[in-house]
This record gives structure tokens, sequence and C-alpha cells, in this order.
């Protein structure tokens, strides 16, 4: 986020709810960003304490801009899980707990201003296409890789929701038949192999029944205990550890880039995009990522074009800044 300031002093309420903490930010219609703070979601409070202190939060940020001399215009907030866009209703969220909360309508309410709800994968790559990675390209597929995979595919800055506020959903795409069972409960989805967490879980199955590396160095040299059990890895640990020359990391590392390279190549076939922009947590690796990355699906591209694959450039703030532009658009359609 830029914090540059201009000459008109409207500024959209923007909040990005996660299970864990909110991103929220006061966004001027150029994009940049007049104020921003965090706070938590806790989201084990339940869902009605989550929806108070969302509109608690939304509340505060436009009395803040006011007390500055700005103008609130309008409330973007971008929420998890599957969200009916065009009614503003938060259908289904695991992380939050929501279940068909109308939250369009209650933060409209509360602040008295147009309001729009997101999914918050979908704004982010909004966020990404218009004023981040892919502001050069029309057509943009954003893949957010974390705990969980989606995709948002960007066409002249608007992201496609679907018949039914599910599109998207790259993760379930089926990569590998007989691979590990997904959240969702089939086998072998994207989602299961390639995500942050499938990577870590994968790491420690292998793990517990292969003998360590041999010690590149004396390990007398090395004290007990400086170094965490080897099956106890997250992604980023793996993603070290497979950098460091470890085989099993190694190893890890490249079942789940084949698999994600598998994804996006099945999402080009059907999306045919310029750019396809990955953010999440995954894609702090780096070119450690993208390099091998963009080989196996150059590999993979038959008579399709092969996009070009960049990192996100708008990091955690992307769903914040997407939430602010989704409102925006809702102005210009009043």
């Amino acid at each position: 986020m830029t914090d540059g300031s201009t000459g008109d002093d409207r500024v959209v309420v923007a909040l990005d709810v996660g299970g864990t903490g909110m991103k929220c930010a006061l966004v001027r219609p150029d994009g940049s960003v007049a104020h921003a703070e965090r706070h938590p979601t806790d989201a084990g409070r339940g869902p009605d304490a989550v929806v108070r202190t969302v509109l608690a939060v939304a509340e505060g940020l436009a009395d803040r801009a006011r007390a500055a001399g700005s103008t609130p215009v309008a409330c973007g907030v971008a929420v998890p899980g599957v969200v009916d866009e065009a009614a503003g209703v938060a259908v289904w969220s695991a992380n939050v707990g929501f279940r068909d909360v109308p939250l369009r309508t209650l933060v409209g309410a509360r602040l008295g201003l147009p309001a729009a709800l997101g999914h918050d994968v979908r704004v982010g790559g909004i966020a990404e296409a218009r004023l981040g990675a892919g502001r050069d390209a029309r057509h943009v597929l954003f893949v957010a890789i974390g705990t969980g995979i989606a995709a948002a595919h960007v066409v002249a800055g608007s992201a496609a929701v679907g018949a039914h506020g599910a599109a998207g959903e790259i993760g379930h795409i089926l990569v590998r038949p007989d691979g590990p069972r997904c959240g969702c409960g089939r086998p072998g989805c994207l989602e299961a192999v390639s995500s942050a967490s499938a990577i870590a879980r994968r790491y420690a199955e292998l793990a517990a029944g292969t003998p360590p590396d041999p010690p590149a160095t004396d390990p007398v040299a090395v004290p007990t205990g400086t170094m965490p059990a080897r099956g106890a890895a997250s992604a980023a640990d793996v993603a070290g550890r497979a950098a460091a020359g470890e085989a099993l990391a190694g190893r890890v590392w490249r079942e789940a880039v084949e698999a994600l390279a598998d994804g996006l190549a099945t999402g080009q076939a059907l999306y045919d995009v310029d750019t396809m922009v990955i953010g999440g947590g995954l894609a702090r690796a780096g070119e450690q990522l993208l390099d091998p990355l963009r080989a196996a699906l150059h590999d993979r591209m038959t008579f399709h074009r092969e996009p070009r694959l960049v990192a996100a450039a708008l990091g955690d703030e992307a769903g914040c800044l997407g939430a602010a532009l989704l409102a925006l658009d809702t102005l210009e359609r009043r």
C-alpha cells in the first residue's frame, strides 16, 4: 500500500476479515492509503461477536476519516469462504464461522454508506490486476497459495464470480487421483498436494519413515536441540531445507511444484490468461518456487499460449485494497 496524498478528500472504509486478524484501511480513490490498522478477529468467540467487531471497526474508521477532514463515501468488506456478492451475503466461512450473514446490509446500515461485500481471494485478484503485478495485463489469473489454494480470474479489472459465488476454486482441480484426501472429501485435489499445509504434512509423513541425511559437518559442532525435529517443519522450512540440499525436502518440494504446474496448466486451458500472479504465503519462497514452476508449466504447454508467471506485488494488503476497489465499483454503478 502507498500513502501518497491527493487533492481528493474522499476515502473508502476497507476491511479484509480473516480467521485470525482483520486488515483495515481508509483508501483513496486512486488506491493510495490514508490510514491503515489491524485488529484481531478472534473467531473463537463466534460469528455474532465477529460481526460486532467488524461493524465497530468499520464505524471507527469512518469516524476517524471525518475527524481528519476526509469524507467516507463507501465501505468494502472482504471475507473468506462462499460469498454471494450480488446479495451481499457471507454464505459460509469455516475460518470465521459465518453462515448466511447479510454483512453488506449490516455494514451499510451501521455506517449509513453504500457497502460492498467480496470474497477475499477475488478482491485480492482485483487489486493485483489493477494496482499490482498484473496491472499491465487485461486477462489475469491470481492464485493464492497458503493453507488452501484458490484463484480469481480477472478480466479488464473485474473478477468472475460464477453462477453460485464459487468461481475460482482451482485448489479443487483433480491433479493426483491416488493422492491424499482433500478437506473437501475427495482425494487428489491440488490443494491436498501443493498448499503450504499439504507440503508440511507430506514432509512430516515421509520424515517419520526416512533416515536423516548424513551430516555435512561434524555433528559434535552442532549443539543438541538447536534445530527442530526433522518432521516438525512448515512449508517455509521445507523450502529452506530443499534449497540447502536436503534430499527429502527436495523431493517434497518437487512433488508440490509438479502438481501445481498441472493445476496451472489446466487453468490456462480454461482461462487463456496473459499473466498468472502467484500470491499467498507460499509465494514468499520467491524464485525458488517460481523458477521451477515456470519450467514445469512451460513443459506442459502445447497449443496454449504460455502465460507470464509473476509473484504478487501487494502482499497481504491486496485484500484490503481490493475491498476498497469493489466498493468504488459499486458507487460507479449506482
